[in-house]
């Protein structure tokens, strides 16, 4: 009679005291007999260990826990000829569990088997629905579709040996391992047979940090075969019309035939992702020298919008509107002052990036504020702290951020038209270097900032 191969069964661990002992009950239960079960507990501090360890196990210790890293240790031990994944708070929902889930790997183009997942009685609602909409009763064979999932699965070490886990990844591990074997041209295949009772589900219980890490996971290694939008292959970023408005009020700052906004145009321009930058002025002079730094100023701005109470979202909105009625329509609006020269190199290439890629409607440069700050309040002359100064930046609860609109404020055409830069879908991003806030709006300071720079 030929022997049957031996399996080797990895549980990942951490605080599982609640579990371990019935999934460990119902594994020895099983069947299939010839297996062994290698424990890797990441730092446990209750009794999971101490329970583990009256069953015949292996045992491996983690300090440092990454799901790749821990499956590959696990494995180098091992000693099976087929590999079993198997979380330490999923129990079999039977004796043939384990048959089940091994014997599709018979078929050379098998390269991994994942069986069903149930939710217990007091499961959450949520992780009952995710559970039951997910693993279905019926049988498949997955040629395309990366999903695998190892908290119960199976696959061959031969195959492991020329595909270890990802060791780096916090999250989804199984479905990179999935995505690497399809591409080989093996097949992974769902087993409803094989069933587990899963305390947890799959999504942790709506864990937001959890679902932002493998979203961002997903869209980094798996954007080829799980994803059909790809920002680069289709190069969105260069399909959008984007314009410049750059208002200054008054007459030009100028030091030694040196212009203030010479520094804010020269910037916009090597970014060379502004088709034309508009400079919007109620100034005669003003508007002959921004056209001779390769600005247009095709109108002159009405008085109305042009005095110290004007604000800056009027005066974009107004710009848009007059060049919008020559027929052009730009996508994308970014607006600037000349009050910050020295904004950082390639400021709109990496505010758009994080605009297209997070699918914002608007975004401004800013710069994180770990200083306190406090509000005066000048008709009763009293301050009120609105960000607290005592408790050092990192373990604040709230982040604060400095935003002034004139060093970088990138939107959509429909978004300035309607007025509404702070609606929904916006973000900050946040400077790298800390002279992009240094603010010029004078003669004097910008004659000091020449000096410096000379």
């Amino acid at each position: 009679m030929k022997k049957l191969p031996k399996v080797s069964i990895i549980i990942r661990t951490k605080n599982e005291e609640r579990w371990i002992a019935s999934c460990l009950d119902k594994i020895y239960s099983q069947t299939y007999k010839n297996f062994e079960i290698i424990i890797a507990d990441n730092c446990s501090t209750d009794k999971t260990v101490v329970k583990a360890k009256k069953y015949p196990i292996k045992l491996i210790k983690i300090t440092k826990f990454f799901p790749g890293k821990a499956i590959n240790d696990a494995i180098k031990v091992s000693s099976g000829e087929i590999i079993i994944c198997l979380s330490a708070h999923c129990i079999p929902v039977n004796n043939y569990w384990l048959e089940k889930l091994i014997s599709p790997l018979k078929n050379k183009k098998i390269a991994g088997v994942y069986g069903r997942q149930e939710p217990m009685p007091y499961s959450s609602i949520y992780d009952k629905r995710d559970l039951l909409l997910l693993f279905g009763l019926d049988r498949k064979v997955q040629t395309k579709d990366p999903f695998f999932h190892n908290a119960n699965s199976a696959f061959l070490k031969k195959i492991w040996k020329k595909n270890n886990f990802d060791e780096n990844t916090t999250n989804i591990e199984d479905r990179i391992w999935a995505s690497q074997v399809i591409n080989q041209g093996f097949k992974i295949l769902y087993e409803p047979k094989a069933s587990v009772f899963h305390f947890h589900g799959v999504h942790q219980n709506l864990d937001p940090e959890r679902c932002a890490s493998v979203v961002s996971i997903m869209e980094k290694t798996m954007q080829k075969d799980y994803l059909s939008f790809d920002i680069k292959k289709k190069n969105l970023l260069k399909k959008n019309k984007i314009i410049a408005i750059l208002p200054i009020r008054g007459k030009a700052i100028e030091y030694q035939n040196k212009y203030l906004m010479e520094f804010t145009i020269k910037k916009i321009l090597n970014d060379k992702l502004v088709d034309d930058i508009y400079v919007s002025t109620d100034n005669k002079e003003t508007a002959k020298i921004a056209k001779k730094l390769g600005a247009k100023c095709p109108f002159i701005r009405p008085k109305n919008l042009a005095d110290k109470s004007t604000d800056l979202i009027s005066v974009a909105k107004h710009t848009l509107e007059k060049i919008e009625k020559k027929n052009i329509l730009p996508d994308l609006v970014y607006v600037v002052t000349e009050s910050f020269p020295l904004r950082e190199i390639n400021l709109l290439s990496k505010m758009l990036n994080k605009l297209k890629k997070n699918g914002l409607e608007t975004i401004a440069a800013s710069k994180k504020e770990k200083a306190g700050i406090w509000l005066r309040d000048v008709s009763k002359r009293k301050f009120r702290n609105i960000v607290e100064n005592i408790i050092p930046g990192e373990l604040r609860e709230n982040e604060s951020f400095i935003v002034p609109l004139g060093l970088g404020h990138l939107t959509y055409a429909h978004v300035l038209r309607a007025g509404k830069f702070l609606d929904k879908n916006f973000d900050l991003y946040c400077v790298e270097n800390p002279l992009s806030m240094t603010e010029v709006k004078d003669k004097k300071s910008l004659k000091n900032l020449i000096k410096n720079i000379n």
